[in-house]
Formats: structure tokens, sequence, C-alpha cells
């Protein structure tokens, strides 16, 4: 009679330590990306402003985060990176709406926008060639076992991206889509 009290216990500790997982979540975005989003140029005529985002059930020994935007449809051969940003302290849950823009300086301090496939730092939203279908959009969170990958707003999205599975403990991913 006393296993009894003892299993229900330990199912219930299961269920609860497997719900609560590391989890990208955003007020602004769901499956498609809004004008908000889209990019401003290239024959399109968004507002491009990165989306708010904000995380939860960070895991144990994460010292600070990255945060990319991949557009694996991109007709290159090898994708499009449109936002790399990295150095964002772990004491950070939340990028506000605009972020992305360099100029408003909307991120937490030390946080760092390195060059994308547009050829700069800072967020660039989607823009597929007209009629080329939709496109898939991948903003991922990365959970780091370090407080600074030791890069700059030069460095490109692949060394990036290098550094950060180097240096990685868990991350997140939201999609959203886009076609014209």
């Amino acid at each position: 009679m006393k296993m009894i009290p003892f299993l229900i216990a330990l199912v219930l500790a299961f269920n609860f330590s497997h719900s609560q997982t590391f989890t990208l979540k955003s007020k602004d975005i769901g499956g498609q990306a809004t004008d908000k989003q889209v990019y401003n140029g290239f024959g399109c005529s968004g507002e491009n402003l990165s989306p708010e985002l904000y995380w939860e059930n960070s895991p144990a020994g994460t010292k600070s985060y990255a945060i990319t935007m991949y557009d694996p449809d991109a007709p290159t051969g090898s994708g499009f990176w449109h936002w790399v940003v990295f150095d964002i302290p772990a004491t950070t849950s939340e990028l506000k709406t605009g972020a992305g823009n360099i100029v408003k300086n909307l991120l937490p301090a030390g946080a760092v926008q390195s060059n994308t496939d547009f050829g700069q730092p800072g967020y660039g939203g989607p823009c597929p060639p007209p009629g080329h279908g939709f496109h898939e959009y991948r903003i991922t969170i990365y959970a780091l076992k370090v407080d600074k990958l030791g890069l700059d707003k030069n460095a490109t999205p692949a060394y990036v991206g290098f550094n950060l599975y180097s240096n990685l403990v868990e991350k997140a991913t939201l999609i959203m889509y886009y076609k014209r």
C-alpha cells in the first residue's frame, strides 16, 4: 500500500519535469510573417521589424544566448541568413519588437548583431522571389555555456554558427512562412 503514493509521486514528478522545456515564443508572429516583419527592399515593402521574442525554462548552465533567423528555401544553394545576434546576457528573457534595428539600440548591453546575407548587421525580414512559393523562416534561440563568443559584428553567419554549436547547451525554434 505504501508503494502506491510513491508511484503516484514518481509519475507526477516525471510528467512535470518533462513538460518544462526550453521554449521560444512570440506575441508578434504566428504561422505566417506579416508586413510588420517583411523586408523593405528587393521589391518588398514591409516594415522590416524583427519580432518580439521571449523564452522560458532556460536550461541549467546557460551563460548567454544567441538568436538567428534562417531561410533554408532561398534559391542560393546554401539558404539565407536574415538575422544573427549573440552575446545576449543570461539575465535576458525577451527581445522587443524592432530590436534587430541597429539604430534603435534596443538590444541588451553587450549583445552583438553580426553580418547577415544582406551584407550588414541587423535584422532583414523575409522577401523571397516572386512566385517561388512559401519560404520557411527559422528563428532559433541558442542557450550557450559561455558569456561571450569572442566575435564581433563582422563575423559571418557560418563562423557564428560554428561557435554556437561549439558552445551549445540547448536550442529552441519558432517557424514562420512567407511567400509573394
